[in-house]
């Protein structure tokens, strides 16, 4: 059996805290506003994996309001979504995701975060396609008040 989720994720930009793409630290003089090290890219992948598996969303896996989710590193948020869906039979096929961001730019860093997204999720680097783009300046994006991103997801149930 295969099914197929969509995720989605947007934060804030704000001074005073670290960049975190795809599992990777960005040198960047803004970092993204969250609970966690609201890490966008890894946020929109666990909603895409726990949707596919019709298990909510991460909202309700590791809320905001619990203390042990302040400031947590979201590769263990997604070490877990992982371990969440095999619970139901499920693991992970393939991602395909979109960081939509004026700055920094990241194609260079691309492969370090398919990498390690992979190695999170135990599956082959090949599985993972990881894309950026701007808005051309349009909107929240483009003014830099923000970055949000998108993933789809296949899960199997061999």
């Amino acid at each position: 059996m295969i099914r197929v989720g969509f995720g989605y994720d947007v934060h804030q930009l704000v001074e005073g805290r670290e960049l975190w793409l795809g599992g990777i630290r960005f040198e960047h003089p803004l970092g993204l506003l969250g609970h966690s090290d609201a890490d966008v890219l890894i946020h929109a992948i666990c909603d895409a994996l726990l949707g596919a598996a019709n298990m909510r969303d991460i909202g309700y896996h590791f809320p905001d309001t619990k203390e042990e989710f302040r400031g947590i590193d979201s590769k263990i948020l997604l070490r877990k979504t992982v371990e969440l869906i095999a619970t139901k039979g499920y693991q992970v096929g393939n991602i395909d995701a979109t960081i939509c961001a004026e700055r920094p730019k990241m194609k260079a860093r691309i492969p370090e975060m398919q990498q390690c997204l992979a190695d999170i999720m135990g599956i082959d680097v090949d599985d993972v396609s990881i894309k950026a783009t701007t808005t051309e300046k349009l909107g929240f994006t483009g003014r830099e008040e923000g970055i949000s991103a998108y993933a789809t997801v296949l899960i199997v149930r061999p």
